[in-house]
This record gives C-alpha cells, structure tokens and sequence, in this order.
C-alpha cells in the first residue's frame, strides 16, 4: 500500500520545475513556432513580376553579358592592331680585346685591349598596306559580337519561357487544390445526407461508405497536389532569386481573348525574328569576310619605320660631347610573300566550304523553325479547341449531378450514382481549370517559336 501511494519519479521532477521554468519553455516553443511561420512568407505574384524578377537574376543571362565584354575587348584588341608599334632599349656592353692587332697586306692596325660601349635604340613601326587584313579583322569581330548579343536574346527568350513555364504549372497545381476543397466541402454535405438518411432507415450502411470512400479518393488527389506544389514552388523560388521558403501565391489568371491568326502570319514573324537565323547571317558574313582576309594573303606589305640609335663608346655612362653619336633612320619597306600563290589557294576553298556550311545550316534551322512554329501553333490551336468541349462538358455534368442529386433524394437512384455524377463533375471541373493553363501556356510558347516571347 505504501509503494502505491508513492508518486512517480518523473512526476516528482517535473512539480519540482518552478513555474517561471515553465513558463520559459512554453514561451521558448511558441517563438520557434512563430519563426517558422514567418520564415515561410506568403507572396502573390503576377507573371509580369516573375518574369522581371527572374531576368534580373538569371546567373545565365550574367553569364551571356560577360560573353558580350568579352567579344567587345576582342574588337578592341583588333583595332588596337592598325596602331604604331615602339620599342625602346638601352644596354651596356664591356668587350675584352686579347687579339687586338689586325694586319691588311703592308698596312696594319691595333685595336685597344678592352673597350666599353653604350647603345640605346629607339623604334616606330607603321604598318601602311597588309593586304587590308587588319580591316577584315576589325568587321569579324564586330560580327562576332553582334552575334554574342543575338546569344543573350536566345538565353533571354528561354529563361523567359522557363519562367512561364513554371509558373503556369504551379497556377495548375493551385487551381486544382481550389477544386479539390471545394469539392470537400459538397462531398462532406453528401455525407452528413446520407448519415441522416441512414438514421432514418432510407439509405444502408454502404451508401455511406460510399461518400466516405469517394471522399478518401479526393483527399489522395489532394496529398498529390500538395505535393506538386512544394516541388514548383521551389523551383520557381531557385528561378526568381526569391528565399526558398517563400510560399508562392498565384491570383486567377485573366486570359485575354486572344483571336488566333492565320498560321502563315506566325510563321512570316519567326522567320523575322528568330535570333538563331539572324545569327546564321551573321555567321555567313564572317565566313565571306574571312575569305577576303585569307586572299589578302598574296598581297604585298607596305610598312613604315623610324629608328634612333644613341652609341657612345666612352666608359662614363654621362653623355659627353664628343664621345657619342645619335643616327637616325626612316625608310619605307615593300615585301611579297609570293610563295602564297600557291601555299594559299586551299586556305581559300576551305574558307569558302566553311561559308557554304554556314549557308546549309541556316537552311537546317529554318526547316526546324517550320517544324516548331507549326506544332506549336497547332498545340495552341487545339488547346482552344479542348476549352470549349470542356466547358459543354462542365455544363452536362453540372445538369447530370443536379438530376442524380434530385434523384438520390427522391430515393430514385442509388448513392452510387450520385457519388459517379459528382465524381464527373469534380473531374471535369479539374480538367477545364488544367485546359485553361495549357492554352495559356500553348499561346507563350507559340510566342516563343516565332521570337516574340519579349517582344509583346
């Protein structure tokens, strides 16, 4: 009796913790509550918003810019290239003389033991006439680096349509959970029916269950959504430079009404703005321009130079007069590689071959672009298309449910039926809110195909 009066040790222990403890811990938890409620911040965003915040902090679009600078300095270094070159240099030279005697025939003379000279050079260097090379070179680069900018418009457009992308799948996922709660809550009122006609002796056990069973269904669906959402959400936190916590919210999309053009008009706009070709035209001009550079090679050069020595052959560094002397040269030099006119001509027809592949694959992409521009623009028409059969759907169901619903209370038909027609509805009601944000999404990539994604 007496050991079953005692109280438990743990017990014991926790009367023994001060209240002001406790109050502590409880006010401990409730903070750690709170942080992790507010690190996970609520936002709802317009497309508009996620777009600029995602090109404004698109590392790969960063990336593309340095490629920009980078194609910039290389036209520099290119001009810098018709510049004079200079070169300047002063040394000191110390000769030890053993052999200094030198006989010529009857005649002789002796050279000093050791000598000591001072030699200071000064070069210019113009480059007057090399085949027009340097020119060339100039208009290569600057082709290049408009075609590196032509790269920062294709990285813009994909990080753009990603972005879209992305967020029309979690507009999907969330318009979907919207469906899934709605119908919760009439499933829940179809249960609570059927529990009191049960209690009445109208319906058995099974018609119950049946509600129960259709509800378990839709909370499945749910558990699947959910689980959706946090993957894309994610994703479009990483694609926006947001904190990935941020619970991301999207309002109901209003698509415009869109009139769809004749497809010959898509097509007409990718041809003219589709960065890749104007890249493959940009490409064919630095082939043409580098075969005018390789045949520059059998071309003379003119080149210009002026020199300045200063020679002083006395041990004192200081200059003295009478002990240096300063000459100066200028001169013009001509020079012919002629051995080119027959080392070059194969340069030249590789030159013109890579000019031809350059052609080929433009016409490559532009059969590619036909191809995309077509399947995409019957994707968006078809998406249209499946709007309207869904919403003559919705219309059907929404009737069927409304007969069945009538019918179940009249204790016409079974629960089973009526749990079918509003297992339809709800179903159809998902696929139209899934329609909508794939003929939205078919209308940006549309847009995309014909490079005009930005260009709205």
């Amino acid at each position: 009796m007496t050991t079953l009066n005692k109280k438990p040790k743990h017990l014991s222990l926790f009367n023994a913790v001060h209240p002001f403890c406790l109050y502590a811990i409880t006010f401990v938890i409730t903070a750690s509550l709170f942080v992790g409620t507010a690190n996970a911040q609520d936002r709802t965003i317009t497309l508009d918003e996620a777009i600029k915040l995602g090109l404004d902090n698109s590392k790969t679009l960063k990336l593309s810019q340095s490629k920009i600078d980078q194609a910039i300095s290389e036209y520099n270094q290119a001009k810098d290239q018709s510049l004079p070159t200079g070169k300047i240099s002063y040394g000191y030279t110390h000769a030890e003389i053993p052999a200094n005697r030198l006989a010529l025939g009857p005649e002789s003379f002796n050279l000093p033991n050791r000598a000591d000279a001072y030699l200071g050079i000064l070069t210019l260097n113009q480059t007057i006439f090399e085949g027009n090379k340097l020119k060339y070179a100039r208009q290569s680069t600057d082709l290049l680096t408009q075609v590196a900018r032509l790269d920062v418009v294709n990285d813009k457009d994909q990080i753009t349509y990603d972005i879209i992308s992305s967020y029309y799948s979690l507009y999907k996922v969330l318009q979907s959970k919207k469906v899934v709660a709605q119908n919760l809550t009439t499933v829940d009122g179809q249960i609570k029916q059927a529990q009191r006609f049960f209690d009445q002796g109208l319906v058995t056990k099974n018609d119950v269950l049946r509600f129960q069973l259709q509800r378990s269904n839709i909370e499945l669906n749910g558990v699947d959504l959910e689980t959706n959402r946090r993957i894309v959400n994610y994703n479009l936190n990483v694609l926006l430079g947001l904190p990935e916590g941020t619970q991301l919210n999207i309002d109901q999309i209003t698509e415009a009404d869109r009139q769809i053009a004749p497809f010959s008009n898509y097509l007409d706009t990718a041809m003219t703005n589709r960065p890749e070709l104007q890249q493959f035209d940009l490409r064919t001009k630095v082939a043409e321009t580098n075969i005018k550079s390789i045949k520059g090679n059998t071309l003379p050069t003119l080149a210009a130079s002026v020199a300045g020595y200063y020679v002083d052959a006395n041990i004192n560094p200081i200059p003295k007069s009478g002990n240096y002397i300063t000459p100066l040269t200028g001169g013009l030099t001509l020079s012919w590689s002629f051995s080119s006119l027959w080392t070059n001509k194969n340069k030249v027809t590789e030159a013109k071959i890579q000019r031809e592949q350059s052609v080929i694959n433009k016409n490559i992409m532009v059969d590619r672009i036909k191809d995309e521009v077509n399947q995409d623009y019957q994707n968006y028409t078809s998406a249209l298309n499946k709007i309207k059969l869904l919403q003559v759907a919705i219309a059907q169901a929404g009737e069927n449910n409304k007969i069945l619903e009538s019918k179940y209370k009249s204790n016409i038909s079974s629960a089973t039926d009526r749990a079918d027609a509003e297992t339809l509805l709800y179903q159809a009601q998902i696929n139209l809110e899934l329609a909508k944000a794939d003929a939205g999404l078919a209308y940006y990539t549309l847009l995309k195909s014909t490079g005009k994604i930005n260009k709205q």
